[in-house]
């Protein structure tokens, strides 16, 4: 089923099939009815199915223009602020709905402009949020529609006070939705408080990576991070490969530095223009670019089909996110490959990582490599030492290559 039978606005789905999306996901095809028709929900969720889509694209289409402050989204950390305020940006950019994000750990002046501006809907943070309330630069009065995204997250760093205080500012007569992975008992609490009647529905939570992905850790000390992804890169035999970090600073400077390698080499981060964006997206798919430097915001369902390998530059820092990542490999019953430089510093990360999905990911190093010594080389799990297309090992007695695979 395509998005133009779905009930969204025309606006709506041609800013969807824009960035990419040919056809809506499960949960989107599950939420669409129940956000239309104006009921509350709950959706038992993870991050990376497609969920902010879900619920951005029939609230998009129930504002339809420009108007008041109707829809607000909280979220648990600037990161996801920031990614979801972005895809409501690129959603609605061929309708006059206007989109603004607040949150900590910057200052207050950009925020400011853009709240007098006016907007229509507001993702923020619930601590930055309530100083912009206190001070008087936003009301809550016109809200009609209210997402509590993540909020088991939002459960853990402490915020539920901030939000409880946040939706008593609210009108009772609004639509709430919230999404949450797992529901304890303070999350369940508040939603017997905060909705009415909600429909539930359950949001393919994915913990374990498609069994098509092959893993693979590089330790390696941060001084030779980008050496050794050079390495990785002239020792494998790929179709394409996106590469993840941390940062757009990163992402910048990352792709100069393989572009001056003779790579071809396309950049995907919220600092981009759209124009930019499609233009990378467009070049990746159609070959022009073999490699695609991205932030997360790549990781999250962008539909690029016959990426042959994911690298991690930077280790996630959110177990999850690892899943999301690796996902955009191995996709259709297809082979993938997903690398991970990997630092000291980045140790816990990848243990929490391991914890998550439920297996050892195998470390290894590159033959005729030049270390400079780490204590991540000292890392007490085996590391496999290979060179490309011959290393083998299993999991649960199958065989796979832990290394750089030959296409």
């Amino acid at each position: 089923m395509s998005f133009q039978n779905l009930g969204l606005s025309e606006e709506v789905v041609h800013g969807v099939q824009s960035m990419g999306y040919i056809d809506p996901t499960p949960i989107q095809l599950r939420a669409f009815p129940i956000i239309l028709g104006g009921k509350d929900l709950i959706g038992a969720s993870q991050t990376g199915t497609g969920k902010t889509a879900a619920f951005a694209l029939p609230l998009l289409t129930q504002l339809k223009h420009h108007g008041a402050l109707r829809v607000l989204i909280l979220e648990p950390t600037r990161e996801l602020a920031a990614q979801v305020e972005t895809a409501f940006r690129d959603y609605s950019r061929f309708s006059d709905i206007r989109t603004t994000v607040i949150y900590g750990g910057v200052g207050y002046g950009q925020q400011l402009t853009d709240l007098k501006r006016g907007m229509d809907v507001l993702v923020a943070t619930p601590g930055r949020l309530l100083d912009h309330i206190e001070q008087g630069n936003v009301k809550l009065d016109t809200i009609q529609h209210l997402v509590l995204d993540e909020a088991d997250r939002m459960l853990d760093m402490g915020f539920m006070p901030d939000v409880r205080r946040i939706i008593e500012l609210i009108s009772r007569e609004r639509q709430t939705l919230l999404f949450s992975a797992t529901m304890p008992p303070e999350i369940a609490r508040l939603t017997e408080w905060a909705l009415r009647t909600p429909e539930k529905i359950e949001i393919g939570a994915r913990r374990s990576p498609a069994e098509t992905v092959t893993h693979a850790l590089y330790p390696v000390a941060a001084v030779q991070k980008y050496d050794l992804l050079v390495e990785l890169l002239k020792k494998t035999n790929f179709d394409s490969v996106l590469i993840f970090v941390r940062t757009k600073h990163a992402a910048d400077r990352i792709a100069s530095q393989l572009k001056s390698s003779q790579h071809s080499v396309a950049v995907l981060h919220s600092n981009r223009s759209q124009t930019e964006r499609q233009e990378a997206l467009d070049g990746f798919r159609n070959g022009k670019y073999e490699v695609m430097v991205a932030t997360d915001i790549a990781s999250r369902g962008i539909d690029v089909a016959g990426i042959s390998h994911v690298i991690n530059y930077d280790v996630p820092q959110h177990p999850e996110d690892y899943v999301h990542r690796i996902g955009r490999t191995g996709r259709a019953q297809s082979d993938g490959d997903a690398f991970t430089l990997m630092t000291a510093e980045e140790g816990p990360d990848v243990a929490a990582i391991e914890r998550f999905i439920g297996q050892e990911i195998p470390r290894v190093k590159i033959e005729n490599f030049t270390y400079v010594y780490s204590l991540a080389l000292d890392d007490k799990k085996k590391h496999v030492v290979g060179k490309a297309g011959n290393i083998r090992g299993g999991r649960a007695g199958k065989g796979y290559s832990f290394g750089v695979r030959r296409r």
